[in-house]
């Protein structure tokens, strides 16, 4: 089974239609008690059910953050096939945040699990670990193009963890980051209509020093770029455009604990402050 769009094609016109902003859907357990939810499976459901209801009319993507649905086990997991079949019901683009990694059949079976049509936890895009090597990754990119879906590739993560080894150079002196935007890169223009937008995308922390990383200044071709680091860890939605100069027009915004901290009565208002923000920085 196969869809006449690609991914980079209905994330564009998600962001054209709705705007840049993607809410997370974390149910920590700080948060479940602030809403006065219990810290189970049960609270998890509660709480993310009233994030899409807050969601949907408001932001074109959302995006579930997969090991606070995983720690109930098998209800977790239940819940989590629930929360995304509602949201994408919702019309909602679902970005599964789960940054599986691994190589061949194991790669085929999570991209089985995650992107394939009628799977019980079909999302419209997977994050993904490079570090095994990108080539790795080639039976999640085959699924993603032949079912019209999208991958995010862990490029430049703003966790301070990671500077040494993205930030370090390879032979022929690029960057670790670099060389994954690369690679990646090149799948993109074997697979992407002119004009168009790559489904292979990537995430760049919005907190993240992009040159000394390595990022590039330009995408060929451009590509959706997933950006945590706004709200909580401290970028500014009115600065989208200072951070990613002219990769700005293809940015995610993601923010998660900055807006659920709203509270439920408080969440559409939260989500049309980050909107307005995020108007401002669009010009």
């Amino acid at each position: 089974m196969t869809t006449t769009q690609s991914f980079g094609s209905r994330v564009r016109d998600a962001i054209a239609t709705r705007g840049p902003l993607c809410v997370g859907i974390d149910p920590h357990d700080a948060l479940l008690e602030q809403w006065g939810l219990p810290v189970s499976a049960a609270g998890a459901r509660e709480f993310s059910l009233r994030v899409i209801e807050a969601s949907a009319g408001e932001v074109g993507i959302v995006k579930p953050q997969v090991s606070f649905f995983e720690r109930y086990g098998a209800a977790g997991f239940t819940v989590l096939e629930d929360v995304i079949r509602q949201a994408r019901a919702a019309g909602l683009l679902v970005i599964a945040d789960a940054k599986r990694g691994d190589i061949g059949s194991t790669t085929e079976g999570y991209a089985q699990a995650w992107l394939a049509p009628g799977a019980p936890l079909e999302s419209d895009a997977l994050t993904v670990s490079p570090y095994l090597g990108v080539g790795a990754l080639e039976p999640a990119f085959e699924a993603a193009a032949r079912y019209g879906k999208g991958l995010f590739v862990l490029a430049a993560t703003s966790n301070p963890e990671a500077i040494a080894l993205q930030s370090a150079f390879d032979a022929d002196a690029r960057t670790v980051t670099e060389q994954v935007i690369g690679e990646v890169s090149e799948r993109n223009r074997r697979t992407t209509e002119p004009g168009g937008w790559g489904s292979f995308g990537f995430v760049i922390g919005a907190t993240v020093d992009l040159a000394a990383r390595g990022v590039p200044a330009h995408l060929d071709p451009p590509a959706p770029i997933l950006a945590p680091g706004f709200g909580a860890q401290g970028a500014q939605l009115r600065d989208l455009g200072d951070i990613f100069g002219a990769l700005a027009p293809t940015v995610i915004a993601s923010e998660s604990r900055g807006i659920l901290r709203a509270g439920p009565v408080g969440l559409i208002p939260a989500i049309r402050t980050r909107n307005e923000e995020l108007e401002i920085a669009r010009g």
